[in-house]
């Protein structure tokens, strides 16, 4: 019998528990398979923190934000010895193979740990960025972009009551797709994202065009990661594992703004809400299909791989390809947003 341990690492993401769902019962059910978490990512796999995974355990997860098996941002290579560090883990619990879940630097830790050690692991693709190169799409950006776009809705309504300026910051750390997608979508005025140059005297002519017209509100979009106008600075912060934390960039944004056009501005930055709470139908069945492959994947032996959607196919790809680029937003998505500035 195989023993295949699953960890979730990174942000959280709607559907991380989904995915665990569904690659424990598929490995119990159709592997005869035994299924170990391991608790808080990296952390618990360097820390030797496990627990046992049977149906029951993952009953009625399905529907739950977050992720059981807890999560955390540290990293074998950053906070321990690379390999080394994971070792006592995998072999005191006789992992036959370990399926990881995580986003683009958990995925390149385990091409790391694979490529170093002989990881046995199977990726999952997640980040509500969905900047993951290889796959279609990630789960979790589709309820990320329906709480992104239900909240500029309702923003949009009190910008037109009060003659106002609304920018409406949304995640994206080094790529717009959020921004993009619920900017479209909610029809947004102007759309700022990491992969197109801006320029704030462009969107204050949008903005003022459109009070001429009689419509005294706008409602502008950006993205996290945006860096600030030539000139200006957001303060950096660090978390406490070393990385760089966003948000923010809409404040000094929207300051320009505000004294570009002489109309008041506000900002709204919507951060962790659109990580959190209960995931969308789309992103339920979708990580549920990652999570059955992967498991598939463990049980075959089929390691160095990532999960990937392709059309409407769940395939294996090398986590390496995954890995070799971040994926932007396409030209002719940003060209589709352009049309309805203003």
């Amino acid at each position: 019998m195989d023993v295949i341990g699953v960890l979730t690492a990174g942000g959280d993401c709607p559907g991380l528990n989904a995915v665990v769902r569904a690659t424990v019962v598929r490995a119990i059910e159709r592997h005869d398979a035994e299924v170990v978490g391991i608790l808080n990512g990296w952390e618990g796999l360097m820390e030797g923190r496990t627990r046992p995974l049977d149906r029951d355990d993952v009953r009625g997860i399905l529907a739950r934000g977050g992720t059981i098996l807890g999560t955390s941002r540290l990293d074998p290579y950053v906070h321990g010895d690379g390999f080394e560090s994971v070792r006592k883990t995998l072999e005191s619990n006789d992992m036959d193979a370990l399926v990881v879940i995580g986003g683009d630097g958990t995925l390149r830790t385990a091409m790391q740990l694979y490529e170093d050690g002989g990881l046995p692991v199977v990726g999952v693709p997640k980040t509500i960025d969905n900047d993951i190169d290889a796959t279609d799409v990630t789960f979790g950006f589709d309820t990320a972009v329906q709480i992104a776009t239900e909240a500029i809705d309702r923003i949009a309504t009190t910008a037109e009551a009060h003659n106002r300026v609304m920018l409406v910051e949304v995640m994206g750390r080094t790529k717009g797709w959020i921004a993009a997608y619920s900017g479209i979508a909610a029809g947004a005025d102007a759309i700022i994202i990491p992969e197109v140059d801006y320029d704030l005297d462009t969107i204050a002519k949008i903005i003022r065009k459109r009070h001429r017209r009689g419509h005294t509100y706008s409602v502008v979009v950006i993205a996290e990661g945006v860096e600030p106008p030539a000139g200006l600075e957001v303060e950096e912060r660090i978390d406490q594992f070393g990385f760089k934390r966003l948000g923010g960039v809409a404040y000094t944004v929207g300051h320009e703004i505000e004294r570009l056009t002489g109309f008041e501005t506000r900002v709204t930055v919507l951060g962790h809400l659109q990580r959190g709470g209960t995931p969308s139908a789309t992103d339920r069945v979708l990580a549920t299909r990652f999570g059955v492959k992967a498991a598939d994947l463990a049980a075959e032996g089929t390691f160095g791989t990532m999960v990937a959607l392709r059309g409407t196919e769940m395939v294996a790809v090398p986590i390496a390809d995954a890995c070799a680029t971040i994926r932007g937003v396409p030209d002719q998505i940003y060209d589709v947003a352009e049309t309805f500035f203003g």
